[in-house]
């Protein structure tokens, strides 16, 4: 009996699949020669091409944070990718740091959208990942190079930019943006004000941009990190986690995300607002 259920059970533990894990890896990649090192995170369920994501990092760098998102979006079943702005290596220690290394990117909006552009090339190089399909998501900094890209006219599904800064000196021409845009902020961010939010909103209708943008009214800048907080009271500045925000615009993100990437002919049209 008992060699009768012990074979039962390795039976059945054949015919049960193997369930599906995030694989994660650094990759080296240049822009130009500058040395840049991304994360790369997949889950392993399947070895068809499925669409990409880059995720583009606060202004501190590329850390463990931004890592986070891309394990996430490799959850839901996408090839996501945690690109480098700065350089290997890279990271601020405080907000003095941050300025500096983000400053030259802010001061040259092509050099933004190039460095951005060589994490998405790279992305679009790994084996399992539809070069047809790919998305852009940032945070502070990171969306505000998510939303030049779009901007640029690069060949994206979609962005999303979540507590980004919202301003910009290239306004987007009608015609020129092919991705639908998704932007989240915090109604009491004190780091994107009232006046730019509805010259962003403007510029969107102007271009004719399909565009959703939601106000979370409570939130404050940086509200989707759970280290937020902390960092606010470390460097007495106004950024706080805010965990209703945050779990409200992962949703808004994926069920974008879930939407831009079905075949065209399906995607329903988003009224903007």
């Amino acid at each position: 009996m008992k060699r009768l259920l012990l074979a039962l059970a390795l039976l059945m533990a054949a015919a049960t699949p193997a369930a599906a894990k995030v694989v994660t890896k650094e990759v080296p990649y240049k822009d130009g020669n500058v040395s840049l090192t991304g994360y790369y995170a997949y889950d392993d369920s399947t070895a068809r091409p499925r669409p990409g994501v880059i995720v583009i990092h606060e202004w501190w760098g590329h850390n463990a944070y931004a890592r986070r998102r891309a394990e996430q979006l490799a959850e839901l079943g996408y090839a996501a990718f945690a690109v480098d702005m700065y350089g290997t290596h890279k990271m601020a220690g405080n907000p003095e740091e941050a300025q500096k290394l983000s400053k030259p990117f802010y001061d040259n909006r092509s050099l933004m959208d190039s460095r951005a552009m060589a994490g998405l090339n790279k992305l679009k190089t790994m084996p399992n990942v539809d070069g047809s399909r790919m998305a852009a998501v940032g945070y502070c900094f990171g969306g505000t190079v998510a939303l030049e890209m779009a901007r640029h006219g690069e060949d994206l599904r979609g962005v999303v930019s979540l507590h980004g800064g919202l301003s910009t000196p290239e306004r987007a021409e009608p015609g020129r943006v092919k991705a639908q845009v998704l932007v989240l902020n915090g109604g009491s961010d004190k780091m994107v004000t009232e006046k730019e939010r509805s010259n962003f909103v403007a510029e969107m209708k102007a271009a004719g941009v399909n565009f959703k943008n939601i106000t979370y009214p409570d939130a404050l800048h940086a509200f989707s990190n759970p280290k937020a907080t902390e960092i606010g009271k470390r460097f007495n500045i106004p950024v706080a986690y805010n965990e209703n925000a945050d779990l409200k615009s992962f949703e808004e993100e994926k069920n974008f995300l879930a939407r831009v990437f079905k075949p065209r002919a399906e995607e329903p049209a988003e009224a903007p607002r």
